[in-house]
């Protein structure tokens, strides 16, 4: 079954009576005010405010399929089932149904829908630790489920348990590194089995469906976010007990093909025959397989980011959009045996869009566009990679300055000398890179997750004010610089606003002056913020500001800030203006190709 059938087949079963849920829009890759990440990894990433207790426009009952990207996955691409970007086929209940509903939801849509055999899929359920008990509901829920079709599902035969690194979820991760909080709960995981793949016993004695041998694929996850850590490290019940999905869909559409390797279903395969083409090396060679994979996936994830706003950059996401462009470069380059001319990736890009232009690309001068952005950055790349590649081969012991130096004179980042070296059985010690790193810029804010701390997750008063702030921010950019001005994005914490705005030119003193004094003259006039729930449409005839590009819901949360503001945002905010305090700018800065940055706060 195609990916496609997958994705229409799936919202369209959770539409339907009885599940009768609401279609919400894939959001941007780079998240709207959530600074606790640079990337939207995971299709609840938009929702947690309302799995926070937030009401939805829409109601609380809710399907997508939302595009994702997981930077800490870049190191386990190479294998025949992990890719850094995907799409997550989501459904959601907001304090409505709970574990039954939606694990027989889930098993009918599998076995009646996509016509998966029951005796292919194994689930597990969260062991339970010293804090929250055993999910033993969930896995009397699953003995009933199997039984209906005829299976006998015993605990460590069809069903498994495991502890928090596998059967619990939250963006952060296992309870421990969880902020202050943040939302999370135990899961129930449904593999896919592929019999027709051996298990490897370097792997393990015994195969099981969390082994990473490949004869189990992951492809669906139930989260029952149902708690909230507490400041003092407890957990907490949420007012409402929430159901959170995700299935890969790229994984699932692999299951329907009884097909271990989801490169070779055709959201990869088209990609993976222009590599071939370009390359003159075949796929079913095994020893070329990680590489082609790699070129794939990198390419693909960065055609989605570039699309997203984001462009190469030694900061934060244009970083690892920089990084996963070099690293395709230099598997480019293995396979080749050269760099000259610079391959043509424009041919891979024009793939992609075509086959994902009914969903998500509208625009047919998409790919030349994207195509440029690559083809830039790579020929910039390929005048040093090979005198970088000299270097390497010149030098006999190479240490972590030589991988600094690397890094600092050709642009090679610490992953791509160490994969290089590797492959030649050298291996270097990080933290004598990570020491010469330190005396130059600090690129450890570059990670995908742990950013900054605090944002509107927390819903903490600070990060309210702040993101309250930047809708008075916005008009008085608009009323000062013109109506040309628009929002691009936002990152705030609790220390701080960071805006981005549409502006050709540096602001003047006089001109930042204005804006201050235009806000803290709203401030003081205690003008009151209002919300109501209003279609889309009628949200844009009425002259709400909006994000260009983002797509919205049917119905959409409008704020009003008396009658000098009016923004579609989704929350949370202030009730008066005067509990915002003195706002002062800290910053103004270029971000190139017509846009600006504001950093500024509130006292």
């Amino acid at each position: 079954m195609k990916a496609s059938v997958v994705r229409a087949k799936y919202i369209e079963f959770f539409k339907e009576h009885p599940r009768n849920h609401k279609v919400i829009p894939s959001t941007s890759l780079v998240p709207e005010n959530d600074p606790s990440t640079l990337f939207v990894g995971s299709g609840m990433q938009p929702l947690i405010p309302y799995l926070l207790g937030e009401k939805h426009p829409l109601g609380n009952r809710l399907v997508d399929s939302q595009k994702a990207f997981r930077s800490q996955d870049i190191e386990e691409i190479g294998d025949n089932r992990h890719t850094t970007f995907f799409e997550m086929l989501g459904n959601w209940s907001l304090g409505d149904y709970f574990k039954k509903e939606q694990l027989n939801w889930f098993f009918e849509f599998l076995t009646k829908i996509l016509k998966l055999d029951p005796n292919k899929l194994y689930v597990s359920v969260f062991a339970g630790n010293e804090i929250v008990p055993k999910d033993n509901e969930s896995i009397e829920i699953w003995k009933e489920i199997f039984k209906s079709v005829d299976i006998e599902a015993n605990t460590g035969e069809r069903i498994f348990t495991y502890d928090v690194s596998k059967n619990w979820w939250s963006r952060s991760g296992v309870p421990a590194n969880m902020p202050a909080f943040e939302p999370g709960g135990p899961d129930s995981e449904v593999f896919y089995e592929f019999s027709q793949v051996e298990h490897d016993p370097k792997f393990g004695e015994k195969c099981h469906p969390n082994c990473d041998c490949g004869r189990f694929l992951e492809i669906g996850n139930s989260v029952f976010m149902q708690y909230q850590k507490q400041s003092d490290g407890t957990f907490r019940e949420l007012p409402q007990k929430n159901v959170d999905f995700g299935g890969g869909l790229e994984r699932l559409a692999a299951a329907t093909q009884d097909e271990p390797d989801i490169f070779k279903i055709d959201l990869y395969w088209p990609i993976i025959e222009k590599i071939e083409e370009e390359t003159e090396k075949s796929y079913e060679v095994e020893e070329h397989k990680s590489a082609i994979r790699i070129i794939a996936d990198h390419i693909k994830a960065a055609t989605f980011l570039i699309a997203d706003g984001v462009f190469p950059s030694n900061k934060e996401g244009g970083y690892i959009l920089r990084r996963l462009l070099r690293r395709s470069a230099v598997k480019m380059h293995m396979l080749r045996g050269g760099f000259e001319p610079v391959p043509n990736f424009s041919s891979l890009v024009k793939e992609i869009i075509k086959m994902y232009k009914d969903i998500y690309f509208d625009n047919p001068a998409m790919a030349e566009q994207i195509s440029v952005v690559i083809e830039t950055e790579m020929s910039k790349f390929a005048k040093s990679l090979g005198k970088g590649l000299k270097m390497l081969e010149n030098i006999q012991k190479p240490d972590g300055k030589t991988a600094f130096d690397l890094y600092q004179s050709y642009g090679f980042p610490w992953e791509i000398t160490s994969e290089i070296l590797t492959q030649k059985g050298i291996k270097i010690d990080r933290a004598e890179f990570e020491k010469e790193f330190k005396k130059h810029q600090d690129l450890s804010r570059s990670t995908s997750s742990g950013m900054f701390r605090g944002g509107l997750a927390d819903h903490s008063e600070k990060v309210v004010k702040l993101h309250t702030a930047t809708h008075l921010l916005q008009q008085a950019l608009r009323d000062v610089l013109g109506n040309h001005v628009r929002q691009k994005g936002s990152h705030i914490t609790s220390e701080r606003l960071r805006f981005d705005f549409t502006h050709p030119n540096e602001l003047s003193n006089k001109e930042k002056e204005e804006i201050e004094d235009i806000l803290n003259e709203k401030i003081q006039r205690d003008l009151k913020v209002n919300m109501k729930i209003i279609p889309f449409k009628e949200a844009v005839n009425e002259g709400a500001l909006f994000v260009e590009g983002e797509k919205y819901p049917e119905k959409v949360k409008v704020y009003s800030i008396n009658s000098y503001s009016k923004e579609v945002c989704g929350g949370p905010h202030v009730e008066t203006t005067k509990s915002l305090g003195y706002f002062k700018i800290i910053k103004e800065e270029s971000l190139g190709s017509g846009i600006r940055r504001i950093y500024a706060t509130v006292s």
